[in-house]
């Protein structure tokens, strides 16, 4: 009988097939040791259904949907897959920097409008590179190779990280605040790429933008829960007080509403050259799908030879 449980997403086994064999399954059995899971909720009725559960592995980076108290009180392992899409998040944040630094949407909007007389319409604020600062929190696996990016473009770079150890910025060849509101204060454009925890949930609120430099913009492609709402972005977008906003997560996904969402569904005036949203899809190629699932395959078979299982959570 299959070993390995897919809870959802996934229709088609084959890569995990091909490191578990027929040990993998996407229909449920008592002899389940395995949980691969993409957004089903694991609480402890959904556990009680694999009286010989192991571990779950999620295929993603976030845990949130996985009751950790409860599976480490049954001694179940729950692991994440944080190494597979790390490129394509960074690389999606660095595209953000550069829509915004090159006025690229305000420069299509304007273009519809010339139809004659000079064709060459500057936008008299847009700065060389070197003389904008790429400010990130969170100096992990995917703010690091975002700050190095950053820096080859000609970006001064800085980051806030209080969990980096004394000399890394020597690593990354960038700058270093010492607190969030020095950060905040300094950067041009502030990304945001730290895990979703008690400290870090709803971080981003109307307090954390009244800190960020006058006209900066602000980039989310860590998690939805560390902006505390998005309304309150409305009024400093509106007055000019932060430039833009670029968000690839939503505190709730698909949004429901509201004036920020609203504006942006419509393509009001004020939201349309400011507000840049994406469907959570940073992560996504071709190839870091595969190696994300590919991974957590793997990550299954160590479990299932006895092995430690790698990037255990709780």
């Amino acid at each position: 009988m299959p070993r390995v449980l897919i809870t959802d997403y996934i229709d088609d086994t084959s890569l995990e097939s091909s490191v578990l064999f027929d040990l993998v399954s996407l229909q449920p059995g008592d002899d389940v040791e395995v949980l691969l899971v993409w957004r089903k909720q694991i609480d402890a009725e959904f556990m009680d259904r694999f009286p010989n559960l192991k571990a779950v592995i999620r295929y993603g980076v976030g845990i949130e949907n996985v009751q950790l108290a409860e599976a480490k009180r049954r001694g179940i392992a729950v692991c994440n897959t944080p190494d597979y899409g790390v490129d394509e998040v960074a690389l999606t944040a660095i595209s953000f920097v550069l829509y915004f630094d090159r006025a690229i949407r305000t420069y299509d909007q304007k273009a519809r409008q010339f139809s004659g007389g000079i064709w060459q319409n500057t936008e008299k604020r847009i700065r060389r590179s070197n003389c904008s600062t790429v400010g990130c929190i969170g100096a992990g696996r995917i703010g690091s190779t975002f700050l190095l990016k950053a820096r080859a473009l000609g970006f001064n770079t800085v980051f806030y990280d209080p969990y980096r150890p004394t000399g890394y910025e020597k690593v990354l060849s960038c700058g270093r605040a010492e607190s969030l509101t020095e950060i905040l204060e300094i950067s041009d454009f502030v990304s945001i790429h730290v895990a979703l925890t008690d400290e870090t949930a709803n971080m981003v609120d109307d307090s954390f933008v009244k800190q960020m430099k006058q006209g900066s913009i602000l980039i989310n492609t860590s998690r939805g829960q560390v902006f505390s709402g998005l309304d309150f972005l409305v009024e400093p977008l509106k007055s000019g007080r932060i430039g833009g906003v670029a968000l690839d997560v939503l505190p709730q996904e698909p949004p429901a509403g509201g004036e920020l969402i609203d504006a942006w569904r419509n393509d009001d005036e004020w939201a349309r050259e400011r507000v840049l949203i994406n469907p959570h899809t940073a992560y996504y190629s071709q190839e870091a799908f595969q190696e994300m699932r590919t991974k957590a395959a793997r990550n299954a078979l160590r479990v299932l030879d006895g092995e430690q299982p790698l990037n255990r959570v709780n």
